[in-house]
């Protein structure tokens, strides 16, 4: 990442495609993310960037941090299922705003019940409502 933001020119944007490594693309010169976990937390994400691109470095590192832990668990199976299940979560909150996924559609299948503990306890940890 490093090399292609140095040798890019001007008009060519580098995103991040692994939310776990944002921070570290946008202090190489990457521009942005392509963000599964923005599907829960829009804001804090896009407070992320915005904080490091104006350069309010340690803000940025502070969501760093504090999403982390979410970061890994929204991988800890095949995307979008992790994903998908928590959006799905989040739905059964009143006023959350967020449609109902739905079931599992072929060839998608449920999480495992002890990385959807995983998930579950990860969002918890995190502030988001999950009962």
């Amino acid at each position: 990442i490093s090399e292609t933001c140095r040798l890019a020119p001007d008009d060519f944007y580098v995103w991040s495609g692994d939310d776990a490594l944002t921070l570290p693309v946008l202090a190489v010169g990457g521009h942005g993310v392509i963000s599964v976990t923005a599907n829960l937390i829009p804001r804090d994400v896009r407070s992320l960037v915005h904080s490091y691109l104006q350069g309010d470095i340690k803000t940025a590192l502070s969501f760093h941090q504090k999403m982390s832990d979410l970061n890994k668990v929204l991988f800890v199976e095949t995307n979008p299922i992790p994903v998908k299940t928590a959006v799905s979560k989040l739905s059964q909150s009143p006023g959350s705003g967020l449609p109902h996924c739905g079931l599992f559609r072929s060839p998608l299948v449920p999480l495992a019940p002890e990385n959807e503990q995983k998930l579950f306890r990860a969002m918890r940890e995190y502030g988001l409502p999950v009962s």
